[in-house]
């Protein structure tokens, strides 16, 4: 059943991306205001080893009127679940707040959005726990039948054979694959502050490779991407950056993924 609402929700896509461009070249000024937190829409009682709480974090809390439109269709696949939004600031204060120094001083030096956002959906599910998708990203499924068993303590999503993602993570609490992936990106950070490039870039200093790293040849719970979640599928880079002129992290040159100066 994921595979065919995947491909319908694909022709949903098409037309929300059609009708964005319409609403855009008429309204072009007008944003959509992400919320900072909405509790469950239908709340219960039970309490499953992951956190049911759906996490997410962007440049900005107004956004296109596609990127509302895929938020709202990960509220209607989240009904049991508690929404929070992390703005750069607040991504900021909370590893201030949860992380030691050595942590800290590794976020502060990083200077690209997309590296920042990498470090804090690993940090904060590993504090707190719960559900992380990237802010392009939308459920095929209801997300509790996605996890599944209320034991479930991890769940990662798999693009191709072996090969782990990070633009949804699912996690309880202090996860000891979290925290060596943690552990990951502190070492990548240090070493290309003292010259080592050869890990600079977002997906290797931060990115998924550190998930792929910290999970080495461990056998954990994991699920082909058609079955969980779909990328740029109700929007696009021109939605999803509107204000943002190449902002998407492929267009990041090395020298602008760290820090340069002492202003952090």
């Amino acid at each position: 059943m994921e595979i065919v609402s995947n491909r319908l929700l694909r022709i949903v896509g098409a037309l929300v991306k059609l009708i964005g461009y319409l609403f855009h070249l008429v309204l072009p000024k007008y944003r959509f205001k992400i919320p900072a937190q909405s509790d469950p829409l239908i709340p219960n009682d039970k309490t499953p080893t992951i956190p049911k709480i759906l996490w997410q974090t962007n440049y900005t809390d107004m956004v296109s009127l596609p990127v509302y439109a895929n938020y709202l269709l990960n509220r209607v696949f989240s009904l049991g679940y508690e929404y929070r939004y992390s703005s750069n600031e607040q991504c900021l204060e909370f590893i201030k707040t949860h992380g030691d120094s050595e942590t800290i001083e590794a976020y502060r030096s990083l200077k690209d959005g997309a590296s920042k956002a990498d470090f804090w959906r690993m940090f904060v599910l590993d504090k707190i726990g719960g559900v992380y998708l990237d802010i392009d990203g939308h459920f095929v499924w209801p997300l509790a039948r996605i996890i599944g068993d209320s034991d479930t303590k991890e769940m990662f999503v798999v693009p191709r054979r072996d090969i782990y993602t990070n633009y949804f993570l699912a996690s309880k609490p202090n996860s000891a694959i979290l925290q060596k992936a943690i552990a990951i990106a502190i070492s990548n950070i240090q070493a290309a502050k003292g010259g080592d490039d050869k890990k600079l870039s977002v997906y290797k200093l931060t990115g998924p490779a550190t998930i792929v790293q910290a999970i080495g040849d461990q056998k954990v719970y994991a699920k082909i991407y058609k079955k969980v979640c779909i990328q740029g599928n109700l929007t696009n880079e021109y939605f999803q950056y509107i204000d943002k002129k190449n902002g998407k992290w492929i267009h990041t040159k090395s020298e602008d993924i760290l820090q340069n100066g002492d202003d952090k």
